[in-house]
């Protein structure tokens, strides 16, 4: 490497170095924060420019690396330490986040590339973190779904615990895409769904913690002390007002492939949904939430003017398992996936 490559290359580091004081968040929303970013990674990213593709020494990568992540990862907070491994065309990283938490990753020898979600290092701070969400005294959260969509299942495990920490904090409200990609057995599912919430709504999270587990309606219904006189004269009259099995079975109004379900064509229509999961939330399109409970617990807290207390709940920053059954997902492959 030329001096004056070397001296290019010192120059550029010394001016990416975090100059502002910032204050520092509680350990818990930084650990949370930063947890959910990584483990929602399915790429990598620009993180340098580097000169003729050489490598950096690992004190050039130890700098620049901690200074990407004290700026766009962590809040206003700062990681305690950074440890780099032995170079391959990786270096391995050891990143302390406080003294019981750490998490191992990689950056590229030659400084271009860092281990994490979809983030642009040539934007600032504001740009990567703004996503365009109005903020407001209550919150209004639209999930859009698909009943059997593998996705559409992986996130409602997701949100529950965190519509559950917010209660009457916010305006929930679970919604249907205005289509249907599993058949009958989806649309007759999602008319009863709507039916619950419409007309027996404090028994619909009850309701779907049973039927996420393994998709049992009839076993859930009963165990949940729906009152199925109620919900059959609700989901008839839907049905009809609506034409959805008639439609169906006509091939009438059909998106392509896959049959209608106009219950909320409007909605869908007005933001834009083209999925399953959508989460609306103060009606704009929120893709930074990811779908474990703390991230999505996060994501809606950030559109509060004032965050309550109950935006402190400790959730999970695990990735349920996608389409029905209980556990988490071993890796990141599944977290952006949607029924399209």
């Amino acid at each position: 490497m030329t001096e004056e490559i070397k001296e290019k290359k010192e120059e550029q580091i010394e001016e990416h170095k975090h100059t502002k004081k910032r204050k520092k968040l509680s350990k818990g929303f930084v650990v949370g924060f930063f947890f959910g970013i990584v483990l929602a990674s399915i790429g990598y990213v620009g993180y340098w420019y580097s000169l003729e593709n050489k490598d950096l020494t690992p004190e050039a990568i130890k700098t620049l690396t901690t200074d990407f992540i004290n700026e766009n990862l962590m809040g206003g907070g700062k990681i305690e330490g950074l440890t780099v491994g032995n170079k391959q065309k990786y270096y391995n990283l050891d990143i302390t986040i406080s003294k019981d938490n750490s998490i191992k990753t990689v950056v590229a020898a030659d400084g271009t590339k860092f281990c994490v979600s979809n983030m642009d290092i040539v934007k600032k701070k504001d740009d990567t973190a703004s996503t365009g969400i109005k903020k407001s005294d209550k919150p209004s959260v639209e999930l859009f779904v698909m009943s059997h969509c593998p996705y559409g299942t992986q996130i409602e495990k997701g949100i529950i615990p965190a519509i559950e920490a917010l209660g009457d904090k916010i305006n929930f409200s679970l919604k249907f895409c205005d289509y249907a990609m599993h058949g009958e057995k989806e649309l007759k599912e999602e008319l009863n769904q709507y039916c619950i919430q419409k007309e027996q709504k404090d028994k619909l999270l009850s309701y779907l913690k049973c039927f996420l587990k393994a998709g049992d309606s009839e076993s859930c219904l009963s165990s949940t002390g729906i009152d199925r006189a109620k919900l059959a004269s609700c989901s008839a009259s839907t049905d009809k007002e609506f034409s959805v099995i008639s439609n169906f079975k006509n091939k009438v109004g059909y998106k392509g492939d896959y049959p209608g379900f106009a219950v909320f064509g409007s909605d869908n229509t007005a933001y834009g949904v083209n999925g399953s999961p959508t989460l609306v939330i103060n009606g704009t399109i929120d893709e930074t939430a990811g779908r474990n409970s703390a991230g999505l617990l996060k994501s809606i807290c950030n559109a509060f003017n004032n965050a309550p207390e109950n935006c402190n709940a400790k959730l999970s920053s695990d990735n349920p398992s996608a389409g029905f059954g209980e556990g988490t997902t071993s890796g990141n492959a599944s977290t952006d996936a949607s029924c399209q």
